[in-house]
């Protein structure tokens, strides 16, 4: 990298620029930055030393998904660079390649030895290092900050236990877990430890939680030498094994080793609300057996179940509810518009027929709880339901801020436990899997490691998306992999030196610049089909055709009273008949006197030509 001149000048971007005080908008603004400088002195002098992160994650090389393949690569990220490249393709280096088709789980360790030889050799030097800007040799170092992967993963490189009763790795022994007997998994409630011992009315409240009032208070996240001295001892309650990165001389230090990725938590928790909110079949977190767990533990009355002489009642909860409102729900995503770039296309994900949204991938479940989820439940569910709800959006909201306002974090995490009694208090005991805990965690690893952005899965699943474009050769996908990676840093380093050749792994920008003269143009005939639909989908997206639109589904399910339930044939009815019932609608209104029908609205009616231009 020191050997491009433009690369070598934006290493030392974290040293040059101006910080704001009591604003975190770079990792070079973090406690675990500043206390790698002030514990090793010599290291932080050296702005051009490096600051690394890791990253690792299976995925399936192959396009078919019924294959079970899984090769790992680990990834490196460098925080030195500013924040519009350093998660850039361009600055991923691709440093192991695990092949599959197994999973290394928790011997990852075995393959990570070569690496972790290269970083100790970088943090004690390497000499010789030719820096392109200033024009002169240094001896580099480096050291690696954390690493950023999903849970399970998580659980694989730092040895700790990610299941179970101590399935948290920060609370470590003291998990607040409880084992529900009916659905046979352990849930994770307890959080009035995290609210303030003295006065707070939730601490002393029973039945509204685990029938016992709470005088705990909140465990201590475990140090790295503290977690060292337990592995050496043998502890196997919380440690599977003594993680291979305590080799490196430093980490034992850091406040933060393994990063918690927010993207995943926020997706998994996203995928339990909405499940239980529209009782999706697998993430529904309501059922009879979480009533009976209700009933076995004692608490929340009135949603015990019911017994009647001939069948068992479930009362409705705060978080049910009723077909009109699931129909309001998904209504209101289906009709929802967002600016191009923002979001895939939520009406593709929303099944009118059945009330559910299907197929959320993980920026999905982003936008829907930054964003869209509370505006869709606003009129819906009990208030004190939508209230928790709606907080927790609003968390996900300011955590995932570019730039951090550190006097708000203790704020920010005081509410965010407020939230998490709040969904105790109105939501049952099953739905507090470990994901739904971990959420508490958040505000303090972004208080030690500055914004969440530069911690979270996004940008390596997209990097994993292009190693998967590689693989020409289904019976060697690593090793096309490997090959097309170091053709790929051979074309990109032979770009440097050129002029006018745009570079490989940084995106251009979507913003529209000063377009090109344009070149002749020549006529065509569109395909009436082709003209049809897109026709169509200017007057569904244009506002003043919507009442419009409203009257011609009146229209239709009365002129066939027989399909008025039918959801999808009305739809495909609408589809194919809109354009000529709307071109006569307006037609009929303008030959009125005040027929109020704009110039807009007239040309829209009217339709397109049947002749482009291709220009």
């Amino acid at each position: 990298m020191f050997q491009s001149h433009e690369t070598a000048k934006s290493l030392t971007w974290h040293a040059a620029r101006k910080s704001i005080d009591g604003q975190m908008s770079h990792p070079a603004d973090s406690p675990s930055w500043k206390l790698l400088d002030d514990k090793w002195p010599e290291f932080g002098n050296e702005p051009r030393n490096l600051r690394l992160a890791l990253s690792s994650d299976g995925f399936n090389p192959h396009s078919s998904l019924s294959s079970r393949y899984s090769c790992w690569p680990v990834i490196l990220v460098t925080y030195n660079l500013p924040p519009w490249l350093c998660m850039k393709r361009k600055f991923m280096m691709l440093t192991l390649l695990i092949s599959g088709p197994k999973q290394p789980g928790n011997d990852i360790d075995v393959y990570l030895e070569p690496l972790i030889d290269d970083l100790k050799s970088l943090w004690v030097g390497i000499r010789g290092v030719y820096d392109a800007h200033n024009g002169e040799y240094f001896t580099l170092r480096a050291a690696l900050m954390w690493t950023i992967n999903d849970f399970p993963a998580y659980g694989n490189l730092s040895g700790c236990v990610v299941k179970g009763y101590k399935a948290c790795p920060i609370c470590g022994d003291d998990t607040p877990s409880h084992r529900l007997k009916n659905g046979h998994k352990i849930c994770y409630i307890g959080h009035r430890k995290w609210l303030p011992i003295i006065n707070h009315p939730y601490r002393r409240q029973r039945a509204a939680f685990n029938g016992k009032p709470e005088y705990g208070i909140p465990p201590e996240p475990l140090t790295g030498e503290e977690v060292l001295h337990m592995v050496e001892n043998g502890d196997r309650v919380c440690w599977k094994k003594k993680s291979i990165f305590f080799d490196l001389e430093y980490w034992k230090y850091l406040p933060v080793r393994h990063a918690l990725d927010v993207m995943h938590i926020e997706k998994n928790v996203c995928d339990s609300i909405i499940g239980t909110l529209l009782e999706i079949p697998g993430k529904n977190k309501d059922g009879i057996a979480a009533r009976l767990d209700l009933l076995n533990m004692g608490v929340k009355t009135d949603l015990q179940p019911k017994y009647g002489e001939r069948r068992t009642r479930l009362p409705p909860g705060p978080w049910n509810l009723s077909r009109a409102e699931k129909r309001e729900v998904c209504n209101s995503f289906y009709g929802m518009k967002v600016p191009e770039g923002y979001s895939s296309n939520i009406k593709n994900l929303v099944s009118l027929q059945d009330s559910r949204l299907l197929g959320l991938k993980s920026h999905d479940c982003h936008t829907l709880m930054q964003q869209l989820l509370p505006v869709a439940i606003r009129s819906v569910l009990e208030k004190p339901a939508r209230y928790a709800i709606t907080r927790l959006c609003f968390f996900f909201n300011a955590i995932c801020a570019k730039t951090v306002d550190v006097s708000k974090l203790d704020k920010l995490e005081e509410d965010v436990v407020v939230t998490l009694c709040l969904l105790e208090k109105y939501f049952s005991p099953s739905f507090f899997d470990i994901m739904v805990h971990l959420v508490v965690h958040l505000v303090r690893e972004v208080r030690l490691c500055g914004p969440v952005y530069f911690r979270w899965m996004y940008p390596f699943e997209r990097y994993m998306k292009v190693l998967k474009g590689y693989v020409q050769n289904r019976t060697r996908p690593e090793g096309c992999i490997a090959e097309r990676y170091i053709a790929e840093e051979a074309v990109e380093f032979c770009t440097q030196h050129l002029s006018d050749v745009s570079t490989v792994g940084v995106p251009s920008s979507q913003k529209m610049g000063v377009s090109k003269p344009l070149s002749g143009c020549t006529v065509s005939v569109v395909d009436q089909d082709l003209l049809n639909q897109a026709h169509l989908y200017v007057l569904e997206n244009t506002e003043e055709v919507l009442p419009y639109i409203e009257q011609h589904m009146i229209h239709i399910k009365t002129a066939y009273p027989k399909f008025r339930k039918r959801t999808k044939w009305l739809q495909d009815k609408h589809n194919s008949t809109f354009i000529q019932w709307l071109r006569f609608k307006v037609q009929s209104e303008l030959e009125e006197d005040n027929h109020g029908v704009s110039e807009n609205l007239r040309w829209l009616a009217a339709g397109p030509k049947h002749g482009s231009a291709i220009i």
